[in-house]
């Protein structure tokens, strides 16, 4: 009997972070539900981004991978201060033992690190998924036409020898996937209905209230749609260059546009200098938490994002994004099927997956060769055409019930 042919009653989903990489595995949560209506199925994910699933029908429980930690206080998308650091020894003993008591009997780990390898192993579920280890003959074919030293610093497979701890392997013929389809692989083994991908999550009226009052009180009423500019990523390489954020503020404006920043506690200094230098424009960076956050993308005529987790929430939420690439590669991380999407200079150095920017030997020509009138120019042509539609399709929850097609935020 083939995994396909098997019914699971009591499923773990792991894949603990971050905001794009999440939502890249809610296709896979989705399928699960689909395939196994009556099952319980829990994901294990780090607080920063908890809430983004919480309220998903098809979620039985939400669990929480680092709550509770020590050392440094960190600001995220919650809009509440967690701490990054080592997990307690009590907080961790805790969370194995409620893991091993729960007897799944799958656990689907998406997340592929020594860490998620523990916890899929102590669970003692004797079926459990993951990637297949890094084969020399996929990465070394593929990595050919790349620039020198990029295939050795992008995902090639499980890490950190994460793959011992799984009995059965996802594995890859190719590294030409984008992420989303390389998680979709996951439902050749477990027998998924061939479907596009359904990025469905659920934002609560309660969210969507909020920022409707945020925006309201910097005189945005509905039905008015900002553009909404998201002008920071982790890395420093991905970031464009702020005075040509401001640029492009600056046009949207004059135009009689809404603009809206959005980003973290810890990037409010970059947004704030971005509205200081295209006056009109509204900081709400630190102010949303991530429902909120997912509220304004849903409001939105368009976002512009470096590679960031907004964008690829904007492309589940079914909004048309512009999004500036450098260091990374479109084909595994962009716009989810929205090539038009992405504004790359195509530079030879390019992509390199090289994060900060002292690394880097090229001056970040990779950004800094991206215009704002280029810019200006894609997004001029994404307003005009005007809403994309959103992978989503019914998602049958554990009840029995039905969640309606569609999820566009009025």
């Amino acid at each position: 009997m083939t995994l396909a042919d098997r019914t699971f009653q009591r499923i773990l989903l792991v894949k603990l972070s971050a905001v794009g990489d999440v939502v890249h595995t809610i296709p896979v949560l989705n399928a699960l539900r689909r395939r196994y209506p009556q099952a319980r199925i829990d994901w294990l994910l780090k607080p920063s981004v908890a809430s983004l699933v919480r309220a998903h029908p098809a979620v039985s429980n939400v669990l929480v991978y680092g709550e509770n930690q020590t050392e440094v206080p960190r600001y995220n998308w919650d809009g509440v201060t967690h701490f990054v650091g080592q997990l307690t020894d009590s907080v961790f003993l805790r969370l194995l033992r409620n893991l091993r008591a729960a007897n799944y009997d799958l656990v689907v780990d998406m997340h592929g690190q020594m860490r998620t390898a523990f916890v899929t192993l102590v669970t003692g579920a004797p079926v459990r998924i993951g990637f297949d280890r890094p084969r020399r003959k996929v990465w070394e074919a593929y990595g050919k036409g790349l620039p020198e030293g990029t295939i050795g610093r992008a995902w090639k497979g499980a890490r950190e020898g994460s793959w011992m701890a799984y009995t059965h392997h996802i594995g890859l013929e190719t590294l030409d996937l984008h992420a989303v389809d390389r998680y979709q692989r996951v439902g050749r083994l477990l027998g998924f209905a061939d479907a596009p991908p359904d990025f469905y999550f659920p934002v609560p009226p309660a969210s969507i209230e909020r920022l409707d009052a945020l925006l309201e009180s910097h005189g945005i009423a509905k039905p008015a749609r900002p553009i909404v500019i998201s002008p920071t990523a982790l890395w420093e390489t991905k970031r464009w260059l702020p005075q040509h954020f401001a640029a492009v503020a600056r046009h949207f404006l004059a135009e009689g546009h809404n603009v809206v920043l959005i980003g973290s506690t810890v990037e409010q200094a970059e947004c704030r200098a971005i509205a200081e230098a295209a006056p009109g424009a509204i900081d709400l960076s630190g102010q949303t938490s991530l429902l909120e956050l997912a509220a304004l993308i849903g409001r939105s005529a368009v976002c512009l994002t470096n590679d960031s987790g907004p964008m690829h929430m904007a492309v589940a939420l079914g909004k048309p994004v512009v999004s500036v690439f450098g260091p990374t590669h479109p084909v595994w991380v962009g716009p989810y099927r929205q090539s038009d999407a992405v504004l790359n200079a195509k530079l030879a150095c390019s992509p390199c997956y090289v994060r900060p920017l002292s690394r880097c030997p090229h001056a970040h020509a990779c950004m800094h060769q991206i215009t704002p009138d280029a810019v200006i120019a894609r997004m001029s042509a994404k307003l005009a055409a005007g809403s994309v539609a959103p992978a989503v399709r019914p998602v049958v929850t554990t009840a029995g019930l039905v969640v309606p097609v569609g999820h566009e935020l009025q």
